[in-house]
Order: structure tokens, then C-alpha cells, then sequence
């Protein structure tokens, strides 16, 4: 069995998130108690107790989703449960970074926060959506996002075979809507985010960050990790302070991150943290392989999966 984590990013939360696992594990609120000393912020009071406009403020939700997956992992550790490669989903990639000890737990906590603040604060003035059209193939949205006359729209998220999100101003987003189901789109679903999240729109905020991750000590990966801005597994020679940045600007290559596990030998995927979109994202993905496909979202699938792996003997 070869292992591989997948951590989800910023739209998979919801109140309530990780709060059986708070409640059940000391160890999982060792995390939130160590993330709350680090950060002023009660994060644990947010995911629980919402209310969901205050979850859902960029600089609160990104905080709150790496705290739910840092405690859940903590857990699997405890369980001599590991990875050989792991991956995320935007905000998921420094979860991937701070589990192979690339990055510290408390600096990645800290730096996740200023992320979350320059997202939501230097965002450009607007009215800003996203949607993931499905049922389309990658070029064909991207000739979508060309014929929109209203405004800015490009795709931000390759997610898997047949689902692309777009990111940009509300109408042309709209537009595209509209043109994408003339096109042939089975679905589009609008998301709940609150920017034009890996375009160029981001630049300040990139550009910030930048100057936040000069602060940051990177350290010998321990495990592997599949980078967003391209699917391919960091090496030593990739500057990660560099890449990290223009993460914020440039689309989500998740579909190409899955394929590259796959090829890797990744035969069993978990999810962790709230939801089950990336495991949907895995399920979409064509290889004539027999994997399994686990999530952890809660206690029980979380007690789930810790027997799945420790039976088959990992």
C-alpha cells in the first residue's frame, strides 16, 4: 500500500467542521489551543460555532481549514499512519508543506494567517465569483473564458477531467455561465468564495506574501509534495518561497497533481479535512488501477480509515 494525502482548500468548509474531533482527541485540541496561542485568533470557536458569513471571511476559513487538517494529521501520526506523497488544494499545499516538515507547524500557521489577510484585504475592488463549469473538456473552457465580452473571467482550478472552476468579475463569470452551457456544460455551480482567487486580480497580494515568505525557513522535505502551479513534485532545486507566491495568481493544476500520484504508485488516497471534494476529484480521474479512496471529515471516518490501513497491514 502506498499512501498518499490530499488536502482540501478554501470552499470545502462548513460550521461545526472538526469539532467531534476536538472533542475526542486531546491531541487535536492541543492543535487549535497551539494554533490559537500563535495566531490571537480562536479559531476552534469560529469552525464550531461559525457564524458561517465570519467562517466563510477569507482570512478566518483558511485558518480554520488547515487547523482541522493539521489536527486530524496529528492524529494519523499518533497512528504511525503517513504518506509518501501528499498534495493540496490551494490553501491545501501548506498542509502537504508543513507534513513533510518543509515548512515548521508554527511558521506555516503564521504564514496561512498573513495568506488569508492579504487575500481577503488587498483584493481589488469589485464584485468578484467563482463557478466550476462540469462536463467540459480543459481547452474548451478556456475558449469559454475568450468569448466573454463583460469582463475578466479565465480558468483558475483544473480540478479533474471535466471540471474546471473559473475565477473573475461577476458578470463576465455569469456570462460564461451562460456560454458554457450553450457549449454543451452539463453543471455549473457557483462557489462560495469571496475573490477572483488565482488570477492576476491577486497581484498585491502576492506580491506581500512574497515578502512575508523571505521570513520563512524551508527545510529538507521529508516526504514528497505535488506543487499546484504546475503538478509536479517540488525538487531541491525549486525556490518554494517563489513558487508559494505565484501560487496566488496562477490556476490550480490539480488534475495533473493527481495523475502525477497515480504514476507515482499512489494506490490509496486520503482526504483530510472538511468534505469530500478531492476524493470526487480522484473518482474522475481514468487509471486502470484498483485504489481506494478515503476520507476524513469527521471522528468516525476518521476511526474508519485508522482500522482500514492499520488491517491491511500499513
Amino acid at each position: 500500500m502506498k499512501i498518499g494525502f490530499l488536502f482540501p482548500g478554501q470552499g470545502s468548509q462548513s460550521v461545526g467542521m472538526g469539532k467531534d474531533i476536538y472533542d475526542e482527541y486531546s491531541i487535536a485540541k492541543n492543535v487549535y489551543d497551539r494554533i490559537q496561542e500563535l495566531t490571537g485568533i480562536d479559531i476552534a470557536k469560529i469552525s464550531f460555532e461559525g457564524p458561517e458569513e465570519i467562517l466563510n471571511e477569507t482570512k478566518y476559513t483558511q485558518l480554520a481549514i488547515l487547523a482541522m487538517s493539521l489536527a486530524i494529521l496529528a492524529i494519523l501520526k499518533e497512528n504511525n499512519i503517513n504518506a509518501e506523497i501528499s498534495a493540496g488544494l490551494s490553501l491545501g499545499e501548506y498542509s502537504a508543506l508543513i507534513n513533510s516538515k518543509a515548512i515548521s507547524f508554527d511558521e506555516g500557521v503564521k504564514i496561512v494567517k498573513k495568506r488569508g489577510e492579504y487575500m481577503q484585504n488587498l483584493a481589488p475592488k469589485g464584485d468578484f465569483q467563482m463557478a466550476a463549469i462540469m462536463g467540459m473538456k480543459d481547452e474548451d473552457v478556456e475558449d469559454v473564458c475568450k468569448k466573454v465580452k463583460l469582463g475578466f473571467v479565465v480558468p483558475a482550478n483544473y480540478n479533474s477531467p471535466g471540471q474546471v472552476v473559473i475565477s473573475g468579475e461577476k458578470e463576465a463569470v455569469l456570462e460564461a455561465e451562460r456560454i458554457a452551457k450553450e457549449m454543451g456544460a452539463k453543471k455549473v455551480r457557483i462557489l462560495k468564495t469571496a475573490g477572483p482567487f488565482h488570477t492576476e486580480k491577486l497581484i498585491d497580494s502576492a506580491n506581500s506574501l512574497k515578502k512575508e515568505l523571505e521570513k520563512v525557513k524551508i527545510n529538507n522535505f521529508e516526504t514528497k509534495v505535488i506543487k499546484n502551479l504546475d503538478g509536479t513534485e517540488y525538487t531541491e532545486n525549486d525556490d518554494v518561497k517563489d513558487i508559494l507566491a505565484k501560487h496566488i495568481i496562477n490556476p490550480v493544476r490539480f488534475s495533473k497533481s493527481i495523475q502525477n500520484m497515480l504514476e507515482a504508485g499512489i494506490d490509496t488516497f486520503i482526504e483530510i479535512g472538511p468534505g469530500k471534494t478531492l476524493s470526487g476529484f480522484v473518482k474522475r480521474t481514468n487509471t486502470d488501477k484498483e485504489i481506494n479512496i478515503l476520507n476524513i471529515s469527521n471522528s468516525k471516518e476518521l476511526e474508519e480509515v485508522i482500522n482500514f490501513i492499520k488491517k491491511e497491514g500499513r
